[in-house]
């Protein structure tokens, strides 16, 4: 146990796996907790230490298992060969993994990224700075982030894990909620030596070819605490960990965390309601690879005209090119995830079987290089012609591992049978060493039944006694005399020959040079895909970036969408808009299109309208229009121009948040705090229901002010659905704003929904109309119609005068303070001293009939 102790001393803070033999064995306190955590038998060993164990075959989902519930688990292997050991046989951890580090296909969702981040809280009035590593990728990204984006940037990128400094405080954004936390000291974090790390680990003289700036010291630092961490887990290095890509927050829409979940971009607001998301209406990629970058799209929206010009580019070519996309797409679909398979093969972790993937992608690249080449109008695009130009097929790695592979690898090395025939003179020798040694058992079995007479006798082999001929009791007395017992059994007998033991022993050493043999050999194949990782990276993003674009366009061609036309300007105009989502979950002519016009001189609409006209889903439409156009896709629309926004705020709907102790008003006055305070004249904000978690009074008062502000302060675009129809006196007071609603028409008493958006206010809400329809108890719904209508008439519900105030010893809460009451302040200027009883008489009947008045 000394060993085990020593390596636990260095892994205090992960479960340590520790191998010895065919299982990996927990003592202490970890194989307590693993017994808990994983429903495996408890057990002491004879000295009284706890001890639990797992399987080695059966590990993976053991760990998988640790590893979702936020477990770190630190992997100890015997690192020599226990049969030339000497003493006791050496242990080492080869890799630690946390919910953020994980390399293993199994644990990971092939349509999303698995992003660990490290952040460094802003001090000394500098910017704060994030690294952000996904390690079955490789991918790796810097971002120097302002205090007040940090929830934008975690909610965007949606950590596994989050690292940072021991003693900063620890930030609690509902995005990293049972995110795992990893504190470290806070020198790691020291930008002068992470310099330094980075340009030894990518040899750089220095790093501005990385494109980083002086101001970007906190992202480098960040990026050095993260690196020595990762080291940490994987001792034997990160040879897959690609260059830094440093992201600008100019260059992007920003869109915070309450817009995504608003919008339901990659998440449903109803936890597993399928198909509610834009990520599910809109994907339409054929590789791992592209369906998480279309996710990324999604999440960062671009804020610059050109870069958003060259996507809608190629998305045209491909659109008007339905021959050559369908061809594109069709060599699409073989393409495996080569990001992830190149990762676990430069890490030295790619089974035959992943390997033999890699080798089927990698073979059909040419047919995604033809298909590219052949697309017509392809110059009219330069996303598509650089494509096409600096595509790289590796046809080298692809023929080298077809030549060593078998068509289809075992899943795991042990299995055998994953070199090809031909590829290794020595292997095939030994192989046919093994076969003919089969053969030979066959022919001995053949040959002894003849020569004894015993019809039943048979050749046979297990672990224990190797080969062995086997004859019934009922034939002893035919056994010759040269046969050598070897096991009784109830009903036979087992015996050897010389003969027999020869050549077993020449057959089982043929079998271990075999398994030697292809290990080595598969080790070769896996180094060789292993040194071009970087190419495989780059025919990867390659691959990806043509799937999203090919996705987008069959998607544009399917689905009658149209390119919008971006401009700088305050303009926004929808023709014919639809809702990405809503169209596709109904039958495309019941989903009524709407215009919308946003100009210098009409910035800001009030809508009003009954529940379930349609408001909601309408604020909504314009949001996901506009995201998608600067995503650089088509639009669901008729025609679309769009001035480009560089931020999008979307409040719509009611939430509280009780972990916090925040009630539903106060998370929607946080949230309306948040737009005003970062909107910009460029942004977009899309307002529901703003006020409406209080009284009426307060909440018209809050809702006025809240428009006054963005209009008169901000300036920026604004759509603002309301019940409020004090609301609709706004365009007589401010110059840029109109009133708008979305029209009903009532029938026999009953009202339709035409889910069409007119110029003008309405003063009916309907509100009772949607009860009923709902399915309220009819008698509550009449006594509905009776109290409105009371209130409509009289403003009280209840008979008779109002009830008199309030004792006046109870002081109401925030009342002004009362004026003086005559009576009283005549009683304070007598002179009792002075007056005469008959004086004193008459002035108390005038004082009483002063407050009898």
């Amino acid at each position: 146990m000394q060993q085990y102790r020593e390596i636990k001393a260095r892994h205090r803070d992960a479960i340590l796996l520790f191998r010895m033999g065919d299982f990996y064995e927990m003592f202490y306190d970890d194989a307590e907790l693993g017994a808990r955590e994983l429903d495996i038998t408890l057990t002491t060993r004879g000295d009284g230490v706890p001890l639990a164990g797992v399987p080695v075959r059966a590990a993976a989902d053991y760990v998988r298992q640790l590893v979702g519930r936020g477990h770190r688990v630190a992997i100890c292997e015997q690192v020599e060969d226990p049969r030339t050991a000497k003493g006791i046989v050496k242990r080492a951890v080869v890799e630690t993994i946390t919910p953020g580090a994980v390399l293993d296909e199994g644990f990971l969702d092939r349509r999303r990224n698995n992003f660990i981040v490290a952040w460094l809280p802003p001090e000394h009035g500098q910017p704060g700075g994030l690294a952000a590593v996904d390690l079955s990728t490789g991918e790796f990204q810097l971002e120097t982030v302002p205090a007040d984006r940090f929830t934008e940037a975690v909610a965007r990128l949606a950590p596994a894990e989050l690292v940072l400094p021991a003693e900063a405080p620890d930030p609690r954004p509902a995005a990293l909620d049972g995110v795992l936390r990893t504190p470290r000291d806070r020198w790691e974090f020291d930008s002068a030596l992470a310099r330094d790390d980075l340009a030894r680990r990518f040899q750089l003289a220095s790093l501005d070819g990385l494109g980083l700036e002086p101001a970007d010291l906190p992202a480098v630092g960040a990026a050095g605490a993260l690196l020595r961490y990762l080291a940490e887990l994987q001792p034997a290095g990160i040879p897959h960990l690609a260059r830094p890509v440093v992201r600008r927050a100019e260059g992007h829409l920003w869109l915070d965390e309450m817009t995504r979940r608003n919008l339901e971009l990659v998440e449903p607001l109803r936890a597993g309601t399928p198909g509610a998301t834009l990520l599910e209406a809109v994907d339409r990629t054929a590789t791992p690879m592209g369906s998480r970058l279309l996710r990324q799209w999604l999440l960062s929206p671009l804020a610059r005209t050109g870069p958003i010009e060259q996507r809608l580019d190629a998305v045209e070519v491909l659109a008007q090119d339905h021959r050559g996309r369908a061809r594109l797409r069709e060599a699409l679909e073989g393409v495996r995830d080569l990001e992830r398979l190149a990762g676990r093969a430069a890490a030295g972790r790619a089974t035959p079987r992943e390997l033999g993937a890699l080798r089927d992608s990698l073979l059909r690249l040419p047919a995604v290089h033809d298909a590219l080449a052949a697309l017509a109008h392809r110059a009219r695009s330069t996303l598509l012609a650089d494509a096409h130009d600096r595509f790289d097929a590796l046809p080298e790695l692809a023929a080298r591992l077809a030549q060593g592979l078998v068509d289809r690898p075992p899943p795991v090395l042990a299995d055998g049978g994953v070199i090809r025939p031909g590829f290794d003179a020595t292997l095939d020798e030994l192989r046919d060493l093994r076969d003919g040694g089969k053969a030979y058992i066959a022919a001995l079995q053949q040959r002894e039944r003849d020569r004894t007479g015993i019809p039943s006798l048979k050749v046979g082999y297990n672990k224990v006694f190797g080969y062995y001929l086997e004859v019934t009791h009922a034939h002893a007395a035919r056994v010759p005399a040269d046969y050598e017992r070897r096991q009784t059994l109830a009903g036979a007998e087992r015996y050897v020959t010389p003969e027999l033991k020869a050549h077993e022993e020449k057959v089982l050493h043929a079998e271990e040079r075999i398994a030697a043999r292809e290990g080595e050999l598969f080790g070769l194949l896996r180094a060789a895909a292993g040194r071009e990782v970087e190419r495989l990276q780059g025919a990867a993003r390659a691959v990806a970036q043509a799937d999203v674009l090919a996705g987008l366009a069959e998607l544009a061609a399917a689905e009658r969408w149209v390119r919008p036309v971006l401009a700088e300007g305050p303009d926004l105009v929808l023709r014919g808009s639809r809702h990405p989502v809503i169209e596709r979950l109904m039958p495309r002519e019941q989903f009524i299109p709407n215009d919308v016009r946003f100009t210098a001189a009409e910035r800001l609409f009030l809508v009003t309208g009954p529940n379930m006209a349609g408001k909601s889903t309408i604020l909504r439409q314009i949001g996901l229009c506009v995201l998608l156009a600067q995503v650089g896709s088509f639009v669901p629309a008729e025609a679309a121009e769009i001035g480009v926004v560089d931020r999008l705020f979307t409040r719509v709907g009611a939430s509280d948040n009780l972990a916090r102790g925040q009630s539903t008003f106060m998370v929607e006055m946080a949230e309306t705090s948040a737009i005003l305070h970062n909107a910009t004249p460029r942004s977009l904000v899309l307002l529901d229901e703003i006020g409406r978690g209080t009284s009426t009074y307060d909440g018209v008062a809050i809702a006025w002010a809240v428009s006054e502000y963005l209009h008169d302060r901000v300036g920026c675009r604004t759509m603002f659905a309301t019940h409020y129809h004090e609301l609709m006196q706004l365009p007589e007071r401010l110059q840029h704003a109109r009133n708008l609603n979305v029209a009903v028409r009532e029938v026999e008493g009953r009202i339709v929904f035409l889910h069409r958006l007119e110029p003008g206010g309405t003063d009916r809400s309907y509100g009772i109309h949607v009860a009923e329809l709902a399915g309220l108890p009819a008698p509550v719904v009449d006594r509905a119609r009776a109290v409105l209508g009371l209130l409509e008439g009289e403003h009280r519900v209840v008979p008779g005068a109002p009830p008199a105030a309030p004792d006046p010893g109870q002081y109401a809460l925030f009342a002004p303070e009362a004026p003086p009451h005559p009576v009283l302040e005549a009683l304070k200027e007598l002179d009792v001293d002075t007056m005469t009883p008959l004086e004193a008489l008459n002035r108390l009947s005038d004082l009483k009939r002063q407050a009898g008045r």
